[in-house]
């Protein structure tokens, strides 16, 4: 199971971090990721880590603004998000996709619930 939390309301420019506390799995073997979508759209993807945390990708929309990072000891990943723009307001689900699949752009074997972030301008 994948639990995200962290989500509230905050203003334009605010900084939010976003957790994502991962049980059943083993952690330290999975690629983790993090999506959002916002009604009316397509889920968007935002970035990832990769299980040995040497690789992190972020999409053009948050790059510079956005961090992802994992704690492995404490079975969690975490998203930074700064400087936020009401355009960031979405629900941000995290994922989960074993190393070897390399699939975590596309089709994760783990999902979260969701949690939401609304950023007011």
């Amino acid at each position: 199971q994948l639990q995200a939390s962290g989500g509230g309301l905050v203003q334009s420019g605010d900084s939010l971090r976003l957790s994502c506390a991962a049980s059943g799995l083993s952690f330290s073997d999975y690629d983790m990721g993090w999506f959002r979508q916002t009604a009316g759209k397509e889920r968007e993807f935002v970035g990832f880590i990769n299980w040995v945390s040497r690789t992190t990708w972020y999409a053009d929309s948050v790059k510079g603004r956005f961090a992802i990072s994992r704690d492995n000891a404490k079975n969690t990943v975490y998203l930074q998000m700064n400087s936020l723009k009401p355009q960031d307001t979405a629900v941000y689900y995290c994922a989960a996709d074993p190393w070897y699949s390399a699939n975590i752009r596309g089709n994760p074997k783990y999902w979260g619930q969701g949690t939401l972030v609304t950023v007011s301008s």
